[in-house]
């Protein structure tokens, strides 16, 4: 066996070899910053999505729906009622139908109601939403992969791609993501571990 000062030379060459390919602290550090910043630009694209007028109109804190880009209350005072489907005179499926109507400028899709009270985002910070977002006794016992296919396949969600027009015939706003890019976001956040960021 071949020795250098008797020490065998495989010894050497595995010490070589493990404090060479062993990063450096610093090495360490910038690559977790680097991941923690993506992860944060990742978390802040989707909630661009979430805290859009689109979704959150349908999220309220109260018991009314909003409308339009300023946040108003429903017209006609329509209220959420016993299963966030309005009341047996007003229910939301008499005029929100499965699709948007263009000559009322009513919008439609399927199953139109309001979220569960619990599941109430307006006045609330980017955190304090995903957290309910996440909170499995708030949300209906959904777990990341029943999220994921919430926000990428219900028809209600996606509805906010395509909300039609107004009672003024006028486009209504759609979110600042496209469709195919917000679900690329979701898949990406759950897949990192849906780690909401300490800054938010």
């Amino acid at each position: 066996m071949y020795k250098i000062l008797g020490i065998p030379l495989f010894l050497l060459i595995i010490t070589f070899i493990i404090k060479r390919e062993k990063p450096s602290v610093h090495t360490i550090v910038i690559k977790d910053t680097i991941i923690q910043k993506e992860n944060d630009s990742i978390f802040n694209r989707l909630m661009d999505v979430v805290t859009h007028q689109r979704c959150m109109n349908c999220h309220p804190n109260d018991n009314i729906p909003k409308q339009g880009e300023e946040a108003r209350q429903h017209i006609l005072n329509i209220s959420r009622g016993s299963n966030d489907k309005g009341f047996e005179a007003t229910k939301c499926a008499t005029c929100h139908q499965k699709e948007n109507n263009s000559y009322s400028g009513v919008p439609g899709a399927p199953h139109w109601a309001l979220a569960p009270l619990s599941m109430g985002w307006q006045n609330l910070s980017r955190r304090q939403i995903m957290e309910r977002m996440l909170d499995p006794k708030l949300n209906g016992g959904k777990d990341h992969k029943a999220l994921v296919k919430h926000m990428t396949e219900d028809p209600l969600v996606l509805w906010a791609w395509n909300p039609g027009v107004n009672i003024n015939g006028e486009m209504r706003e759609v979110p600042p993501l496209s469709e195919e890019e917000f679900k690329s976001v979701v898949l990406a956040w759950f897949e990192n571990g849906a780690v909401i960021p300490p800054n938010q």
